[in-house]
């Protein structure tokens, strides 16, 4: 049992899942990650295993067919995933927000007609609200859907979907004009299904091919461009336009908590590849992990390791315990991907000229950290949420 980023005061069936997976990540995930990730080619064994597993229906109810479980539980699950290769929590992660969205706001039908599916990793999601040029100004986005009788027609495009090709069920943000003085209210969450693949999947529907990423291969990134694509009213999300913001949002601050735990799993294969290389490698006639210079690194390695862990483990709980929780997720996301980024930093620096060499892990997690800083909003974005939280908390009462 390791030392750093154990959490407090599981249960059994906590314990067993993770000791599940941690197993699986261990035989199925870390000797074959190096190969496919330098392919870029998309992990379909190991995620047919993660469905054997029961991962993707890990959150959704038990009576619809998923676990039932926690978010803590779910997030030391990427946690462990993240340590064997980042790209395959990307593959569940925003299906699990697809699907979280869906048991917190969607209708009894829209609940009925997908999560079934959704717990045994037949249908599979992924979630859009950026477009090219938007950024975190989520406000502004220009798709739009208009409503014509029952249905509506939606015309835009959209960007940096994960899973893109792969899914096939997208829960997209558009714009509906409803006349609402902010524009925020204006927007709407569509629950839109089609095929999985690229090209013209549908009519109006078009998935381009996979951009190429310096990092977080395997899994498909893609846009998503509506060209007259119509849709039915009842794939709304809740049924009723304009609530597709506070949706987004409440997926968005589980998805950060997640994107945490992603920081946390890198973080701690970096210590680990760190701590087993400074003990194997020798100058001036003894291991480098005894000149201190080493010893100081891991010494400061260690302890962000277990500082992010603790702070990931605390939003999730939190949000487990129904209470606010976006400050604290903000915190979390931003300490443990800047956390993260020094770690493999770090690890990079003690492996020498051998991490610069595709041969050794290091340099894969190298390439993954920096996604971590921008993924489910900046640390600048994270950093807006933070202050203006703890401003609602602390503000001069006059």
């Amino acid at each position: 049992m390791a030392r750093l980023a154990q959490t407090a005061d599981l249960t059994d069936i906590q314990r067993e899942i993770l000791s599940t997976v941690r197993s699986f990540v261990d035989k199925e995930i870390i000797p074959h990650a190096q190969e496919l990730e330098h392919g870029d080619v998309y992990p379909q064994e190991i995620v047919d295993g993660l469905k054997e597993l029961g991962i993707f229906g890990l959150m959704i109810p038990e009576e619809y067919g998923g676990l039932g479980e926690s978010l803590l539980t779910y997030a030391l699950v990427v946690e462990e995933i993240a340590r064997g290769w980042m790209s395959v929590s990307g593959v569940i992660n925003t299906h699990f927000i697809v699907a979280y969205m869906i048991r917190q706001h969607g209708t009894q039908e829209q609940k009925e007609h997908f999560l079934p599916r959704m717990a045994t990793g037949e249908v599979r999601g992924a979630f859009s609200m950026s477009e090219p040029g938007l950024g975190s100004d989520v406000a502004g986005i220009r798709t739009k859907a208009v409503q014509d009788g029952d249905s509506y027609v939606i015309d835009g495009q959209k960007m940096w979907l994960t899973n893109g090709g792969s899914s096939t069920l997208v829960a997209a943000l558009v714009r509906t004009d409803l006349g609402a003085d902010k524009p925020h209210q204006n927007l709407t969450t569509f629950l839109v299904e089609k095929p999985a693949g690229f090209g013209t999947v549908a009519p109006g529907l078009t998935i381009p091919g996979k951009i190429d990423k310096m990092g977080y291969k395997g899994v498909d990134t893609t846009e998503l461009v509506f060209d007259g694509y119509r849709i039915g009213a009842d794939m709304i999300l809740g049924g009723q336009p304009g609530r597709g913001f506070a949706q987004m949002m409440d997926g968005v601050e589980v998805g950060r908590v997640n994107v945490a735990a992603r920081a946390c799993g890198i973080s701690i294969r970096a210590f680990e590849l760190a701590v087993e290389y400074a003990q194997q490698r020798e100058t001036f006639g003894k291991p480098i992990v005894q000149h201190q210079a080493i010893a100081f690194q891991l010494a400061e390695m260690a302890t962000k390791v277990e500082a992010a862990h603790l702070m990931m483990v605390n939003a999730a709980r939190l949000k487990d315990a129904g209470q606010r929780n976006d400050v604290e997720a903000g915190m979390a996301k931003l300490i443990a991907s800047e956390y993260c980024a020094e770690v493999t930093t770090q690890s990079f620096r003690i492996h020498g000229g051998y991490g610069y060499s595709k041969e050794y892990e290091i340099e894969r997690l190298m390439r993954e950290a920096p996604f971590l800083l921008i993924g489910e909003g900046t640390s600048e974005i994270q950093k807006t949420i933070i202050s203006r939280g703890l401003l609602k908390e602390y503000g001069l009462k006059r």
